[in-house]
């Protein structure tokens, strides 16, 4: 039985905290879930599964409207998964009994390292280190409120100047902050080693390239992408140690095919542009 059962929409750049963070600290995590437009047919539950059209009919009372990245549509949760998780959202984790629900990816990713902390040392080394992490995750929940809107809204088609320039605003605090905190030759946010602040920084910036993803999009309503060919410039050692990071073996099998996929978006639409200028 594994330590920690998580239910989402498939592919996750915020469930891939919890599976990085299990690769450092060796801690059994199982991932069930599918792409977002499927999940309308899954029962959502501990024993999250996708249901037949006669068990669609057969839970119809438990139909619930939903809200933020699927707003209006109908899903399935179970009473059990309103009880372990009172904001009905995913991602969900659970105990390995199904009676303890844990939400937020942030939080996830701590249970991860809780669970595993006499393998490896994620959450810090002493109490000053831990409360520095949670800092640097807490400092992220900012950034990650206005990418979630900025991203759903291109996602939807609904994005204008003032939702991306909120995202713009939001991106240059963050990057910012993480350029500093990697100043005087730092290796890693926080201490000799590697964190839950750089796998929580790490899979926020990969998500946020999603925006590479509505390059036209963006192009089309006279908006320019917040992630513009600068930014190596204007953020070095960030994107360095974002590099590092994608590069690790711990990371890389979750960040690096999302990468290959999200710069390949980002390199035709420049090559678009030269050749539209030629």
């Amino acid at each position: 039985m594994a330590d920690l059962r998580i239910f989402s929409y498939l592919p996750g750049p915020r469930v891939w905290k919890a599976t990085i963070a299990a690769r450092f600290c060796g801690v059994d995590v199982e991932v069930r879930g599918a792409p977002a437009k499927e999940l309308k047919t899954w029962l959502w539950d501990f024993d999250a599964r996708p249901l037949s059209d006669a068990e669609l009919a057969e839970h119809s009372s438990l139909a619930r409207t939903g809200r933020v990245g699927m707003k209006g549509t109908r899903l399935y949760k179970s009473d059990a998964f309103m009880k372990a998780h009172p904001f009905g959202t995913v991602p969900a984790a659970f105990s390995p009994d199904g009676t303890v629900g844990i939400f937020e990816s942030n939080s996830i990713m701590r249970a991860v390292a809780r669970l595993g902390e006499k393998r490896f040392p994620l959450y810090g080394r002493n109490a000053y280190e831990a409360s520095r992490i949670d800092s640097f995750l807490d400092a992220s929940l900012v950034f990650a409120r206005d990418t979630q809107i900025y991203l759903l809204a291109l996602l939807d088609g609904s994005v204008d100047a003032a939702i991306h320039a909120r995202a713009k605003e939001a991106f240059a605090i963050y990057a910012a902050g993480i350029e500093q905190a990697l100043s005087a030759e730092r290796t890693w946010l926080v201490g000799d080693g590697v964190s839950l602040a750089d796998i929580c920084f790490a899979t926020e910036l990969a998500l946020f390239s999603n925006e590479h993803l509505r390059s036209q999009q963006l192009k089309e309503i006279g908006l320019s992408k917040i992630l513009h060919q600068q930014t190596n410039e204007d953020y070095p050692l960030m994107t360095a140690h974002f590099e590092r990071l994608v590069a690790h073996e711990n990371f890389k099998p979750d960040l690096e095919p999302h990468m290959r996929k999200t710069r390949a978006a980002a390199d035709e639409f420049k090559l678009a542009g030269e050749r539209s200028s030629v």
